[in-house]
């Protein structure tokens, strides 16, 4: 079976990534010489991907394996290559085999990829060597209107390029000759598009005409399925309505067997240092990326930053259930968007607009000129439309903290959790299905609704910003959080602080918007002029920053004693606000957490433990929002059985085995009573195990003696040797008897 274009990611060493993360961060420091100092790729590779010489071995084993490999990117932090699953199974000491997963076959390796200890240094692993793909972040597709009124009837409403505008407030910049002129915005794909729908999209709304650059990287794709065509169509046609003078480049990669479109697209983009704008749409977890996945999207956000490129991506559709698909019934575990949670990314989430009680406030009856009904900005709450708000499914705005990445530097201020972990999203736009964007495709309009609306979104605004500034940005975290620093001490209003909803789904507790920061929306949605027009200056540091909430927290015990059964266990975390996020995690194999890992608030926390095999009493340690409680399990009591051949012979002296049966750790003798009956082995041990004994010839009459083997005895019967050499009748084999225990 073909293995089409797996990513092999490199490892830089240590002192390359402490190197990179000082010039990432002078970068953003205005007081730094090299504050803006953008590297070229070339320049990236040479100081910080691997050597040319580990390089040359890592390529050098590739081809000696039979694999193809396309040539190596200046950066020299990843390598592709092609070739069989017979070559990846001999390489990797794995098998690939095949899974049928809701009802569709797809093909995996069935085990961890093995790296030859020689290459490890150089070597964090490969990206994927399966077919189960990101997932585009859009919650919905639906058709509207024919020849849409976009104030439409029964309290329906549509966002057309216009309605942003007036909702964000972009006029100002729009009247300033602001319109991206000069810029570019690399939009990531894995589907080609239909260039008439993006023409057709921007006549419908007075757009300037502006066709869209489309690279295919690889072989072309072609134009997939609704919801791929949809995505890559509305991510081009959003990005750029809001930067409508901007020039859009779509990098198409096919998916292959074993690696992502989306992965290679985003590659391309970076190492080709195609934009300084990039836009992500997808997503796939922190935990189904695993330690290469997620070194691969980080490192790539990384070089990207590096070279001025400002990154912004989806924070997903499932609430706080990152995972799960976003059409499930019911989430399975707290996540998040591994390819936003770099804190090299900007993390963008949804909101939903709070216009239903009196609609008429913030949208007019009839449309005018280019189909604008918006009449002022609206205000917003977090975005959820799923189960538990009166929605379906897991529909509503990703966010959490990060299980991979640590709190960043910037990351502070008002709302932000003092939890130690790097927390998503970053900012937020509008992203319901209650007032979904329009685009066209297939030369007909529908309605899409989700993160990945908003995502293109911010995008564009990014780009008014660069062509404002003149230059490239760079990562754009460190600015968003000065930004709202300073607008919480009188500085200019950037941010529509989002103050209510959560993103909790069915069977996931999620999080709740509140001042500041949240888990939800992040810092909020923004006032677009006042956003562009402050950036220049809004890196002075606010007079008195806010530190974060300080949380405390404690356990209703220290831990508990149990005996070796299967049993589960419980304890309450009291915490002192419902806003303050934890963790919990275990030490031991055998005591599995099964309540939530990532939560916030006071909630009872539940252990599983498994049977203790051993008679040897073991101890494990749940860490609850930094404090421990201890699980301290009895081992098994220590029962012993013996099992053996026939202990009954002639006079001619005979060999035996006695077989012992115990639990693990539990210790046991063997004795001899009789000068005639000799312990060869085992006259000791612990567990199962054996002992081996030897019976002298009988020179005189019958004889009977005993053993005792693990406290159990046993009668060893030897009969007189006859001249006939027949052995004299002897005694019945006795049943072992319970001795003393010892």
């Amino acid at each position: 079976m073909p293995m089409q274009r797996m990513v092999l990611v490199l490892q830089p060493d240590g002192e390359q990534e402490q190197g990179l993360e000082a010039l990432l961060a002078a970068q953003q420091d205005r007081n730094s010489p090299l504050f803006h100092q953008w590297l070229s790729a070339e320049e990236f590779g040479r100081r910080f991907g691997i050597s040319e010489n580990d390089l040359s071995q890592v390529v050098g084993w590739l081809t000696d394996m039979g694999f193809a490999v396309e040539p190596v990117a200046e950066s020299r932090r990843q390598v592709v290559f092609s070739g069989t699953a017979a070559q990846i199974e001999a390489a990797f000491q794995t098998e690939i085999h095949a899974y049928r997963v809701n009802g569709v076959i797809h093909h995996a390796n069935a085990t961890d990829l093995a790296i030859p200890a020689a290459l490890a240094p150089a070597i964090s692993g490969v990206l994927s060597v399966h077919d189960f793909y990101s997932k585009p972040m859009h919650a919905r597709i639906a058709p509207a209107a024919p020849a849409p009124e976009f104030t439409g009837g029964s309290g329906t409403h549509y966002l057309t390029p216009g309605d942003f505008t007036t909702i964000y407030n972009l006029g100002p910049l729009y009247g300033s000759s602001t319109n991206g002129t000069g810029q570019s915005i690399a939009i990531v794909a894995r589907s080609n598009l239909k260039p008439a729908d993006i023409a057709g999209f921007r006549t419908s709304f007075g757009l300037v005409a502006n066709d869209p650059t489309v690279i295919v990287n690889g072989a072309d794709p072609g134009v997939l399925s609704t919801g791929e065509q949809g995505e890559v169509e509305l991510d081009t046609e959003w990005s750029g309505a809001i930067a409508p003078n901007a020039s859009i480049q779509v990098v198409v990669s096919a998916s292959s067997s074993t690696t992502d479109g989306v992965a290679l697209s985003a590659q391309y983009i970076v190492n080709h240092n195609l934009a300084p704008v990039v836009s992500v749409s997808f997503g796939d977890c922190e935990s189904d990326l695993g330690r290469a996945g997620n070194q691969f999207w980080n490192s790539l956000w990384q070089q990207a930053a590096a070279q001025g490129m400002s990154v912004f991506v989806a924070s997903g559709d499932s609430g706080a259930a990152g995972c799960d698909d976003p059409s499930a019934t019911s989430g399975t575990s707290a996540d998040v968007n591994g390819l936003c949670s770099s804190p090299y990314a900007t993390c963008v989430g949804g909101t939903q607009f709070n216009d239903t009680n009196n609609p008429a406030q913030y949208w007019s009856s009839s449309n005018t000129v280019n189909r604008v009904s918006a009449v002022s900005y609206i205000p917003e709450s977090a975005w959820n439309e799923s189960g538990t708000a009166g929605g379906s499914a897991l529909w509503a705005s990703g966010g959490g903290p990060s299980h991979v990445y640590s709190k960043p530097s910037w990351q502070s201020g008002k709302g932000v959790p003092a939890d130690g972990h790097r927390d998503v999203p970053d900012v937020s736009l509008a992203a319901a299905t209650h007032d979904g964007y329009l685009f066209n495709m297939n030369g007909s309009f529908y309605a899409g609704s989700g993160t990945s609306l908003a995502t293109p979104s911010f995008a564009g605004l990014m780009a008014l910003i660069v062509g404002r500034q003149g230059a490239r940005q760079g990562s754009a975290n460190a600015q968003f959080y000065t930004l709202a620093g300073n607008q919480g001490h009188g500085g200019p209003a950037v941010f529509h602080d989002v103050g209510s909803g959560n993103n909790s789904v069915p069977s996931i507790t999620g999080y709740f918007a509140g001042a500041g920061y949240d888990l939800v929306t992040g810092l909020g949605s923004v006032d677009g002029n006042v956003l562009v027009n402050a950036w220049n200056g809004g890196s002075a540091p606010p007079p008195a920053p806010e530190p974060p909430a300080q949380c405390s927290y404690l356990l209703s015990g220290t831990g508990v004693n149990i005996d070796a059964t299967a049993q589960n266990v419980a304890v309450m975390l009291t915490a002192s606000s419902g806003n303050c996020a934890w963790t919990v995690t275990s030490d031991s194999d055998w005591l599995a957490v099964t309540s939530a890992a990532l939560t916030n608030g006071s909630q009872m926390v539940a252990a599983a433990v498994a049977p203790n095999p051993s008679a040897l009493p073991r101890m494990g340690t749940l860490t609850i929002a930094g404090l421990s409680f201890t699980v301290t399990q009895a081992g098994l009591s220590c029962t012993y059985a013996v099992r053996t051949g026939s202990l009954r012979a002639n006079g001619g002296g005979f060999s035996q085995t006695v077989f012992v049966s115990a639990p693990s750790g539990c210790g046991w003798t063997a004795t001899s009573h009789e000068v005639w009956v000799v312990i060869t082995s085992g006259a000791s041990g612990s567990g199962n195990g054996t002992v081996t004994f030897e019976v002298a010839a009988n020179a005189g009459g019958p004889r009977v003696g005993a053993l005792t083997v693990a406290g159990l005895s046993l009668r060893v019967t030897e009969g007189a040797r006859s001249r006939l050499g027949v052995a004299h009748p002897g005694i019945p084999r006795p049943i072992a008897q319970p001795g003393p225990s010892y």
